[in-house]
């Protein structure tokens, strides 16, 4: 009986689990993500600096790069509550392209908050439900300050102004002008399908970043075989994904064993049959463009040369799934069955030079909004980065041609949203207040941020505002290049409604979950055996 009281608390773990339990969960999981805000939070804005992330992997690749998703992607996590913040970095990348920072340095701020609020005994789920109510009344804030763009001028406008507010915190922002035109052009031509995948970017290095060009049509990175016609026009095009190499044993250690040289030449002689035909029934189908995501031999290459029909090898998978998409072609693995494969088409291939590297180009393809976009730039760290920013803006764009309402960025919205939350506030009894004036608190925070990046004075500049706002002066935020407060009208700093929303519907979602964890279990290391 003395034991059963000495004991009073049996752990039910396995030998070498660990639980945190509480305040200490609770405090262990608020620091893991907050140290994950203040790791992106230095990058987040047009003043915003980049990180070096180099691999510890076998050729230890090197990435510069300003983008939050890029940032927490590459980094080892062992914090269990910062794994939600990377996560939710994640799902902002992939819903709407931009924004992967703001969402996590939102979160953060709200978890700064909340720590404060915990530390005088504000019971987490009071600090929940404040939150709620917050984010329903800033949403309804952000609805109502969102505006539709009306004529079809205005909208291109607003797209080329949204382009440049999403390049303008990335290595593009010299550059600006040139590629949210580029940008825009590319996402108009997709007629509001939004299937980015008609968008190809290619990298080439050499040049500079103005020389960037974009250019209608297919454009792949390859060569034609020896001897090939250059220019085909009206192309028939079969794509395939199929062995053209001499046949190999595929059971591993098999073995052939032969009496005399004669045999060897045989089956030598049987293998090259059997390309023979394969090669003749590609060419039976009335193709002159053979397009192979494997390699090509000499002897096919040789057979395909005397038949006319233009053969390119080792298109990688992406290229041949982009192909097949753009020209409305089918990817075959066997060729007995003619009338089922439908062949993809184009109105001219040529081989075009681009610096010193010679391409293919597929032009008057049967997905007419296909176009390629080429980068140049003067290394592969520069290409990867500007492959990256532009990759978000044509993302936000075509967020922006689904759901055309904009808002004004510069931190206006979020002085919008916050004034909502503070007058909310001041109308709700009971300590649900302190949560949402938290909340609202934790809105200002991100323009704070953005100037503190671009070395303002963050308290004087937020503050005017704050008054600006109070005036009914709606439109105001920071203009970062004068270093003053402005009109986002006149600035033309115009962000997409539906990242701002995602933004602030993640970010709360995410310090909800985080706020409500009481208890830490860590699971036994496997042990090794041996």
């Amino acid at each position: 009986m003395a034991t059963m009281a000495g004991n009073a608390n049996p752990s039910v773990l396995s030998e070498g689990a660990s639980e945190e339990k509480g305040e200490h969960a609770r405090l262990a999981s608020f620091v893991g993500a907050m140290a994950i805000g203040d790791l992106v939070k230095s990058t987040l804005g047009p003043k915003g600096m980049d990180k070096i992330l180099q691999s510890v992997q076998k050729g230890n690749d090197v990435t510069v790069t300003n983008d939050g998703a890029t940032i927490l992607k590459s980094i080892y996590v062992d914090n269990p509550a910062a794994k939600v913040l990377v996560d939710i970095s994640k799902a902002q990348d992939d819903e709407v392209g931009d924004g992967t920072t703001s969402v996590v340095v939102f979160a953060s701020e709200l978890l700064r908050q909340a720590e404060q609020l915990v530390a005088q005994h504000v019971h987490p789920m009071t600090i929940i439900q404040g939150f709620r109510e917050a984010c329903e009344a800033a949403k309804k804030a952000l609805e109502e300050t969102a505006r539709d763009a009306g004529n079809e001028e205005k909208f291109k406008e607003d797209l080329t102004n949204i382009a440049k507010t999403t390049l303008s915190s990335k290595i593009l922002t010299h550059d600006k002008e040139h590629f949210a035109k580029l940008a825009v052009e590319a996402v108009l031509r997709l007629k509001g399908s939004g299937d980015l995948e008609m968008i190809q970017v290619i990298q080439k290095p050499g040049g500079n970043l103005k020389d960037s060009f974009l250019d209608e049509g297919f454009i792949l990175d390859k060569r034609f075989g020896v001897g090939q016609p250059k220019r085909i026009e009206n192309a028939k095009i079969l794509i395939a994904n199929t062995p053209m190499d001499t046949d190999k044993i595929k059971i591993y250690g098999a073995r052939v064993r032969v009496d005399s040289m004669a045999k060897v030449a045989e089956i030598e002689q049987a293998e090259r049959e059997k390309m023979k035909r394969k090669c003749e029934k590609i060419i039976g189908y009335g193709i002159n463009c053979f397009i192979n995501r494997q390699l090509i031999y000499n002897y096919p290459e040789q057979l395909f040369t005397e038949a006319g029909v233009a053969a390119i090898e080792h298109a990688d998978f992406d290229g041949i799934e982009r192909l097949a998409l753009v020209t409305g072609g089918d990817i075959c693995s066997t060729f007995d069955n003619p009338e089922d494969v439908q062949l993809g088409a184009c109105d001219l291939i040529e081989e075009v030079m681009i610096g010193e590297d010679r391409l293919i180009r597929f032009s008057g393809v049967a997905k007419g909004e296909a176009c390629t976009i080429v980068l140049r730039g003067a290394s592969e760290h520069i290409l990867g980065e500007a492959e990256r920013s532009l990759h978000d803006a044509l993302c936000v764009l075509t967020s922006t041609v689904k759901d055309s309402r904009v808002i004004y960025g510069g931190g206006c919205s979020e002085m919008i949203m916050s004034r909502a939350v503070e007058e909310l506030a001041a109308k709700t009894p009971g300590k649900r207040s302190l949560a949402m004036e938290g909340f609202a608190k934790a809105l200002r925070a991100i323009p704070g941020i953005i100037c503190d990046n671009g070395g303002l004075d963050s308290s004087e500049l937020v503050s005017q505002m704050r008054a600006a706002h109070a005036a009914g002066e709606s439109n105001t935020g920071i203009n970062i290049l004068t270093g003053e407060v402005g009109d986002m009208q006149k600035c033309g700093v115009v962000e997409c409604f539906r990242v701002k929303q995602q933004v602030l519907l993640s970010g709360t979602e995410a310090a909800e979950m985080i706020i409500r964890v009481d208890d830490i279990i860590k699971c036994t290391p496997r042990q090794r055996e041996g």
